[in-house]
């Protein structure tokens, strides 16, 4: 019984408490992190000008898959990019990004799959940098205008064709 209680009790409870002890503890850096939102986004507005540049290299730098969930961040991406993710927020921890660091700490202790909120809030904030191209309105515009003169074409074709109808009735 000696030998139960010294070898195998403690390495069964080791097994069942890491995860739930992760689980919290990584919980309790997010409520941390919720904290200090306030003092972040000071910062943030304090040196936004500084950090355009330098955020806007790193972003270049990084993988499609990374820019595409930096552009619109989700959970899910979140713990499909993961190593990528930490990857990242090491590099904006050495341009000194503010609330960086300690998202990117508790990033290498839990992960980033389990510090959604601090992870996602940090990346909204890089994405104000990223300037979408995605949007240009003048095309449809132009199509539109193309479409519009060929409904008149067709029309002026119906109109013809009905009267050659009516001519030979």
């Amino acid at each position: 019984m000696g030998y139960w209680k010294e070898k195998v009790l403690p390495k069964i409870k080791k097994v069942f408490e890491k995860p739930g002890t992760k689980k919290a503890a990584a919980a309790e850096a997010c409520k941390s992190f919720d904290e200090s939102k306030e003092q972040i986004n000071k910062e943030f507005e304090e040196t936004k000008t500084e950090l355009q540049p330098k955020v806007l290299e790193i972003y270049e730098a990084s993988s499609v898959e990374l820019k595409t969930f930096i552009k619109e961040p989700k959970e899910a991406g979140l713990k499909k990019n993961s190593v990528a993710v930490h990857k990242f927020l090491e590099e904006l921890v050495k341009i000194e990004f503010p609330g960086s660091k300690p998202v990117s700490e508790a990033s290498s202790k839990f992960g980033p799959a389990l510090l959604p909120g601090p992870v996602l809030f940090i990346f909204e904030k890089v994405s104000t940098f990223i300037v979408t191209e995605d949007k240009v309105e003048p095309p449809p515009a132009a199509t539109t205008t193309e479409e519009g003169a060929g409904g008149k074409e067709k029309e002026i074709v119906v109109v013809e064709t009905e009267k050659k109808k009516r001519r030979t009735k």
